[in-house]
């Protein structure tokens, strides 16, 4: 064969191996660019689902603060008022009635300080101020005085200092898991665990109530609501349950970061 048809022969090969190799890079480089721009995206889309969700809780933690407020200046006086207004009835019936009348005089100071002790669950201001365990523990006696349940809450280590829009969305998770065991799961224990380290705040929370089938309740949303705010202050979220076992919380919320 001729030198020059040789020549001719390696000069195609290497057109040819050099339109390859520029269209594998050509399509790495577009691979890679289009990943970066979904990856992008996602990023964007979490953000704005993010934010929503962010705005919607402080809809209703501002719904929440006027609900306490309503019930602390105008519930709490018309019962403040009843109770002044039973004080001074009590002077001018007889012995017999006024026993009654104490009786009676009791129930509406009980249910006055029930409504207190609501109002300082609901808003937020006061939750902030008082501090997560605190705030746990006045959840608690609140369900040992109406008879909702037996509690208990073991403390480990000392509180640390939790950023107050964290610690807001932490309590309302665990508000959320009270609710839920009150409503659904047909307890009579609730045992809460509350364990401060030096990177994170371990929340563990266990019912003895009914429990759950956890593959049948993927969807529930009372569960899918925890998580999502779980996942706005960057605490892993677990939970274990199996139908007549009751229901385990953990949430782990990091504050090494937060410091």
């Amino acid at each position: 064969m001729p030198e020059k048809q040789i020549l001719l022969i390696i000069y195609f090969v290497v057109i040819i191996l050099f339109f390859i190799v520029f269209g594998i890079i050509f399509f790495i480089a577009f691979q890679r660019r289009k990943n970066k721009l979904l990856l992008e995206k996602l990023k964007a889309e979490q953000r704005f689902e993010d934010e929503i969700f962010k705005s919607r809780i402080e809809i209703q933690e501002q719904a929440l603060k006027n609900v306490s407020w309503e019930l602390h200046d105008n519930i709490g006086q018309l019962l403040s008022t009843a109770v002044m207004q039973i004080n001074i009835l009590g002077t001018s019936v007889n012995e017999e009635a006024s026993e009654s009348l104490q009786d009676v005089r009791n129930l509406v100071g009980d249910s006055l300080q029930e409504i207190r002790n609501l109002s300082k669950t609901l808003n937020h201001e006061v939750i902030q101020n008082v501090g997560l365990e605190k705030s746990i523990q006045v959840e608690l006696q609140r369900f040992e005085k109406l008879n909702f349940l037996s509690t208990s809450l073991e403390v480990i280590g000392e509180e640390v200092h939790i950023d107050p829009k964290d610690e807001i969305i932490l309590y309302r998770i665990v508000q959320e898991f009270f609710s839920n065991t009150i409503k659904h799961a047909e307890a009579s224990n609730i045992n809460v665990k509350l364990e401060f380290t030096s990177d994170n705040v371990i929340i563990k929370i266990q019912d003895d109530g009914v429990g759950f089938d956890m593959n049948s309740v993927q969807a529930n949303s009372g569960l899918l609501n925890m998580k999502s705010r779980a996942g706005l202050v960057n605490a892993t979220f677990e939970y274990e349950s199996a139908p007549g076992k009751g229901v385990l919380l953990i949430l782990s919320y990091p504050t090494k970061h937060k410091d």
